[in-house]
């Protein structure tokens, strides 16, 4: 980010993404089925895999020659190759040349390339092949499908679990004899290859031993599959970008606000194409994947400003500044002037009846008159609205729901509102529980007593909360209620964990005023990892802060004990990972917002994190003294 200092606008800001972090990534079939049979083409999963961080090449065509000289025309970081057999010798010079300089190709096996008479020393494949392909699940096989072995811990794939719902059916060999084992970067559980690679000068070659689609293995629709496609990519060096590239719009991932900081999306920013231009669904900022984003900034090298003519009649143009009005809430003194209309209505036709004496009426007239005025006194420290009336409050306990802080922010309380209705969708498709709609509350002036659990998205832009909204709130979380203080703020402060981002010293400025517990992040045995879902931790759409609880000092863990036995409910809830970001969906069940990273388990885990907040708020220790049934029967019984 580079910025004017003391300018604190939009345009004073330029944002870089060292060429977009994406790389350009060219597709290749050696088959003309994408548009009859998507979802049994070969480059459909690859190409639903690679669209969230690459800039996706597909040239049109039959010709397989003509095809990969126009695509290497484009200049790919990246070219994958699916069940590509043989290969004429001027396209082989000119991929071979491409390799060298510095590119990565990604290949895939598949009939065609089982089929092709192997080339000793083939510079476009990682080690030689045998002829044919290994069938594990033929009728005349002896083998079974073989599941994928652990990762070696110097490939690219290091790190990364095995998955263990992926099989393989069939796949291409290397020939032993020819094989080095340096150049395996995944195997099958029989020592086989599942993938291999080698470096080719500056570039990369990769082969996936088996096809691109799901005739030969399950591979291709895991998560494992896209991670896997993503780490051999980044292995290639970034391009220029390129007006043939593949239109895909990408989501918003940080936005630039009117002071030029990046901020969270609001709930009106909407995933932008390369041609978009900028404006109030697009706006400045970054869009994509946090692996691989595009910098969208509200000037361009070809923006020109031109100064603004007046014209001759420049002298006659009247300066005047903006007008700063001062609001004042009118519904007491209205209201008041409603109840003596109709007192005044009332008397006059009692008037007009006879009811009253000549002694009465100037005695009631004085005294309608004196009353029409006190009513119309301004009410400044009794308003109607505070006062919760039994109706309001029959209203409120019959359902459950959850409520959260309204920040006065527009983006930040529809995000939040957006989020608790998603949650609520998830727990009623879950649980017994069918939670109520959210309430938006100000602590200040609001009853909240009636809420179980009440949501409060931190913004550090916002006002400080008043002293009698921290008092209650203080008072809230000692009858029983619990806050959940989220500061959204887990991406900034993985940059700089040397230093508080801004939402989090407003949160100890909040904190600093109220009566808060001794914290600790939630232990594997805390009730709230097993309230309703068995979880590890509780990402939200950021992963990696912690979810911080009342600590409790009198318990301690107990090996013999799933669950650590604790009293009562914690008062406080803090973290960082933007629960409601993730939980936000339309009214479809759609996600609003990616995850960071885009994991759709990220998501569902945290939509579990929800109900088990939810369910432990309303239900306390029961969980805990579920799992210790079989240890108190036990105990009866001797």
């Amino acid at each position: 980010t580079v910025s004017i200092d003391g300018v604190a606008t939009t345009g004073a800001v330029q944002l870089y993404d060292a060429g977009s972090g994406r790389r350009r990534v060219g597709l290749i079939s050696a088959t003309n089925n994408e548009g009859a049979q998507p979802l049994l083409a070969p480059l459909y999963y690859i190409r639903e895999a690679l669209a969230p961080f690459a800039d996706l090449v597909e040239p049109e065509g039959d010709n397989l020659d003509s095809i990969i000289t126009t695509v290497l025309e484009d200049r790919p970081s990246v070219l994958v190759l699916a069940d590509v057999g043989v290969i004429n010798a001027e396209s082989r010079a000119k991929l071979i040349d491409w390799v060298n300089k510095g590119g990565a190709l990604i290949r895939f096996a598949g009939p065609r390339l089982a089929a092709a008479e192997p080339v000793l020393d083939d510079p476009l494949l990682p080690v030689a092949l045998r002829n044919g392909e290994r069938d594990l699940d033929g009728v005349l096989s002896w083998g079974e499908p073989q599941p994928i072995a652990a990762f070696p811990e110097t490939g690219p794939f290091a790190g990364l679990p095995a998955p263990r719902d992926v099989t393989v059916r069939r796949q291409v060999l290397a020939d032993p004899t020819l094989n080095k084992p340096e150049r395996t970067w995944a195997s099958l559980e029989d020592g086989t290859p599942l993938v291999t690679g080698t470096r080719q000068t500056r570039g990369v070659v990769a082969l996936f031993h088996v096809s691109p689609d799901a005739t030969w293995s399950n591979l291709p629709i895991s998560g494992t599959f896209v991670e896997m496609l993503r780490r051999v990519v980044q292995l290639a060096s970034t391009s220029p970008s390129n007006t043939k590239t593949t239109a895909t719009a990408l989501p918003p991932l940080r936005t630039l606000n009117t002071e030029g900081r990046l901020i969270q999306p609001p709930a009106t920013a909407e995933p932008a194409e390369p041609t978009s231009q900028i404006s109030f669904p697009h706006p400045p900022g970054l869009y994509g994947a946090s692996e691989a984003f595009t910098a969208r900034n509200l000037f361009t090298p070809e923006t020109r400003f031109a100064p603004f003519e007046l014209g001759p009649d420049w002298q006659n143009v009247t300066r005047a500044a903006y007008i700063t009005a001062e609001t004042r809430d009118l519904r007491g003194p209205l209201f008041g002037f409603a109840l003596a209309l109709i007192a005044l209505d009332a008397i006059a036709v009692l008037w007009m009846a006879g009811a009253f004496s000549q002694v009465r009426r100037r005695f009631i007239t004085a005294s309608a008159i004196l009353l029409a005025a006190a009513i119309m006194l301004p009410v400044d420290n009794v308003r109607a609205a505070e006062l919760v009336s039994e109706a309001d409050a029959i209203e409120a306990i019959s359902q459950t729901r959850m409520a959260y802080v309204e920040t006065g922010n527009a983006a930040i309380d529809e995000v939040t509102k957006a989020g608790i209705e998603g949650l609520n969708m998830f727990i009623a498709s879950r649980t017994a529980l069918e939670p109520g709609t959210p309430k938006a509350v100000n602590p200040a002036t609001d009853e909240l007593a009636f809420y179980p659990v009440i949501y409060w998205p931190v913004d550090p832009d916002g006002a400080m909360p008043s002293p009698e909204a921290l008092s209650k709130i203080d008072t809230y979380m000692k009858d029983g209620g619990t806050v959940l203080f989220d500061t959204r703020d887990e991406l900034l402060s993985g940059f700089d964990a040397a230093s508080a981002s801004p939402a989090t010293l407003r949160l100890r400025n909040i904190l600093a005023g109220m009566n808060v517990p001794a914290l600790e992040p939630v232990p594997t045995d805390h009730v709230l990892t097993k309230a309703f879902f068995i979880l590890e931790d509780f990402p939200g759409r950021y992963r990696g802060g912690p979810l911080w609880v009342e600590a409790n000092a009198k318990s301690v863990a107990n090996p013999a004990r799933p669950v650590r036995a604790l009293d009562g409910v914690t008062p406080i809830m803090i973290t960082g990972n933007d629960l409601a970001g993730a939980w936000a969906a339309d009214e479809f069940g759609e996600p609003l917002y990616a995850t960071v990273p885009n994991d759709p388990d990220q998501r569902l885990y945290a939509y579990r994190a929800g109900v088990n907040i939810m369910m432990y708020v309303l239900t306390g220790n029961y969980k805990s003294d579920q799992v210790h049934v079989p240890a108190l029967l036990e105990r009866l019984g001797q």
